[in-house]
């Protein structure tokens, strides 16, 4: 029987304190508590459409600004849902995908590689929505992309809307990562010509 593919990761810092907790196959749990609104909302699309069980409970030092928080719940998720993965890697590996919401569209293409890139070209057109400062959304899916270690490309492809065009892209994300993470039983090895899909492992 293959080990369940869970992980929990404790983070605490001066600016932020983070317990979490993920599962990619069970996607029964989802409670997600920041103290930042519309990013908690974010999450739930990210948890929802990515089949994802995700419980997070995340404070920081908000009277300054959102930056450490979402920065470190995107370390967080990232490095837990690497850490789940564990040795486990015969699965799909590529997957894109597209998410609409009304006008905007964006475009979501992932590799699960071991190695950590970001290609943002998501120009959102406004600063704030609500209270959340927009420019976040590129902080989060960078620390999100390098502590996966996976290749993530997030391409806003149109829209005219704040909250569609942020939303439509941890949607499009969502969606490429639960393709990426399905399990292949049908896989003899990793689906990599080196054998391995971490970084470190490859270069061994």
């Amino acid at each position: 029987m293959t080990a369940p593919r869970r992980a929990q990761v404790a983070r605490e810092t001066k600016e932020t304190k983070i317990r979490l907790s993920v599962d990619l196959d069970d996607p029964s749990t989802r409670k997600i508590s920041t103290g930042v609104g519309f990013f908690d909302h974010m999450l739930e699309a990210l948890a929802l459409h990515g089949g994802l069980g995700l419980e997070i409970e995340a404070e920081g030092d908000l009277h300054v600004d959102a930056h450490h928080l979402v920065e470190d719940v995107g370390i967080a998720i990232g490095g837990a849902i690497r850490q789940a993965l564990g040795g486990n890697l015969r699965i799909e590996r590529f997957a894109h995908a597209y998410a609409p919401l009304d006008e905007a569209l964006t475009r979501a293409v992932i590799d699960v590689s071991g190695r950590a890139h970001l290609h943002f070209d998501v120009e959102i057109s406004k600063e704030k929505v609500g209270e959340f400062d927009t420019e976040l959304v590129e902080e989060f899916f960078r620390a999100f992309a390098g502590n996966a270690r996976i290749t993530l490309h997030l391409d806003l492809l149109h829209g005219t809307n704040a909250h569609h065009q942020i939303e439509a892209t941890f949607k499009a994300c969502a969606l490429a990562l639960r393709r990426a993470l399905t399990p292949r039983g049908d896989f003899d090895v990793v689906p990599s010509t080196k054998g391995a899909l971490s970084e470190d492992e490859a270069r061994q």
